[in-house]
C-alpha cells in the first residue's frame, strides 16, 4: 500500500549548515556534521504517526573536489545509524552536469517514489532553500521551508521556525 512520506533536504534541517566567508554551506569533513538539536525527537513522532521517512540532498562539494567520497560516506551512515529514515538518497553532481537529481528537479523523489510506492501529492518536503520548495512542486509534494536566517524565499506552501513546528503541522494536518 502506498505510504505518506516526507522527504528532508539535509543540510539546514538534519543537521547544522557551516558558515565560510559568511556564507551557509555543508559540513566537509565528518568533523563538522552535527545533527541538529530536536532533529532525532521530530522524526520519531512522524514515525511513529505511520511517516516513511527520506533525506534528499544535494552534494556539489563532491563533484567540486571540496569533499572526499569517503568523508560523504561516513555522514550519510551517521544519519542512517542515529536518525529513524528509510534511506539517504545523495546527489553529488554541480550544476553544470545537468542531471536530474539535483534539486530544484525532482528526479530524487520521483525515483523513491517508483521504488517504494510513495504517493507524492501526500506526501511533503522539508527543506531550507528554494531548491526544495521548487524540487516539491515539480513533484506534486506540498513544501515546508524552515526560516533561516540565509533564506528567505516565500514560495513555499508554509514557512516556520523549525523542524519541531513542521512536524506539528503536518501531524495536525494528518489528523495525529
Amino acid at each position: 500500500m502506498p505510504r505518506r512520506t516526507i522527504f528532508l533536504d539535509r543540510d539546514g534541517v538534519i543537521n547544522k549548515v557551516v558558515f565560510r566567508d559568511g556564507r551557509p554551506t555543508a559540513p566537509r569533513q565528518p568533523a563538522e556534521f552535527e545533527i541538529d538539536e530536536g532533529v532525532e525527537e521530530s522524526l520519531e513522532r512522524l514515525r511513529a504517526a505511520g511517516f516513511k521517512l527520506f533525506v534528499v540532498t544535494n552534494q556539489p562539494d563532491v563533484a567540486r573536489g571540496l569533499m572526499s567520497v569517503e568523508s560523504l560516506r561516513v555522514m550519510t551512515d551517521g544519519i542512517m545509524a542515529a536518525l529513524p529514515v528509510d534511506a539517504v538518497r545523495v546527489c553529488p553532481h554541480d550544476d553544470r552536469d545537468g542531471c536530474e537529481c539535483r534539486k530544484p528537479k525532482p528526479g530524487m523523489l520521483f525515483e523513491l517514489a517508483r521504488e517504494h510506492g510513495l504517493v507524492l501529492r501526500e506526501s511533503y518536503l522539508i527543506g531550507d532553500s528554494w531548491k526544495d520548495t521548487f524540487a516539491a512542486g515539480a513533484a506534486g509534494c506540498r513544501s515546508i521551508i524552515l526560516d533561516r536566517p540565509y533564506n528567505r524565499e516565500d514560495a513555499a506552501d508554509c514557512r516556520v521556525a523549525n523542524l519541531r513546528k513542521a512536524v506539528e503541522i503536518i501531524l495536525g494536518e494528518a489528523g495525529k
